[in-house]
């Protein structure tokens, strides 16, 4: 029962709601995924996996990070990426942020405490999905003294596209907390022994990282006409992007919070 109600409340969080006071605009991008019919069947679908169960007492990671993985890939990159990088300024925003994609199956777990780094870095290096991503973020983020941003000229919308990527490998980044918008993956480098540089380099690659910050910062200055520029090719260009949940967004919320209580209840049985 009390995973049931885990679930439910991680239902509300991630679909959100109109009767909040403050703005959110993790939720607007919420919105602007639902009213798009490709975005909302993606998002369903990995809500769905990784809230589904596997052994008791954990999740089916493999295929929750599969449809992650497909959602980043053959969703509209102006919403996942909306999804992923939407502006915060409280933590009820920021939080929302951080359980974009059900974290605690996707990206942390199975035991309380993060792992050794260096056993995600070593299934990456093996994996043909999760290799190939790391390099590309690699040099999509890779910085430089020269540039106000620390990015290479022109790089910051390839260094979100190469972070998203990562979403759903065997080395998931997420957002730490709610009170900042820092990025690292559920791992540390205390147990590393001789190998612990190599360990702290891979882990600075999302901790201390100019470029990934300054590249996030970029993405907030342009979120809201990315978002309107998205929604105008689904509806009249009379509607905003504001007006979207008076009246499609909650029925359509409703219906993917209906599939997944059900989803729930079968946890009981």
């Amino acid at each position: 029962m009390a995973s049931c109600l885990v679930t439910a409340l991680l239902l509300l969080l991630l679909l959100g709601s109109r009767s909040s006071v403050a703005p959110n605009p993790c939720v607007d991008a919420a919105d602007a995924c639902t009213a798009d019919e490709r975005c909302h069947r993606l998002r369903t679908a990995y809500v769905a996996q990784c809230l589904g169960r596997a052994a008791p007492g954990g999740c089916p990671r493999a295929r929750c990070r599969r449809a992650l993985r497909h959602f980043f890939a053959r969703g509209p990159p102006a919403l996942t990426h909306a999804l992923l990088f939407c502006p915060c300024g409280g933590p009820a925003c920021a939080e929302r942020r951080r359980q974009t994609f059900v974290p605690s199956c996707a990206f942390s777990g199975p035991g309380p405490a993060p792992p050794s780094c260096l056993g995600p870095l070593d299934a990456c290096e093996h994996s043909r999905i999760c290799r190939p991503r790391l390099l590309a973020f690699q040099a999509s983020c890779a910085t430089t003294a020269s540039s106000p941003d620390g990015c290479l000229q022109g790089q910051a919308p390839s260094c979100l596209r190469a972070y998203a990527g990562l979403v759903g490998t065997a080395i998931t980044p997420n957002y730490v907390d709610n009170a900042s918008a820092r990025v690292e993956p559920w791992c540390d480098c205390r147990a590393s022994g001789n190998r612990h540089e190599e360990c702290e380099v891979f882990r600075g690659l999302f901790t201390r990282n100019r470029c990934l910050e300054s590249a996030i910062q970029t993405f907030d200055g342009g979120w809201a006409p990315i978002l309107r520029n998205q929604l105008d090719s689904h509806q009249d260009p009379e509607q905003s992007l504001l007006q979207v949940s008076t009246a499609d967004a909650p029925l359509e919320g409703s219906s993917l919070l209906s599939m997944l209580l059900v989803l729930a209840l079968q946890s009981l049985f």
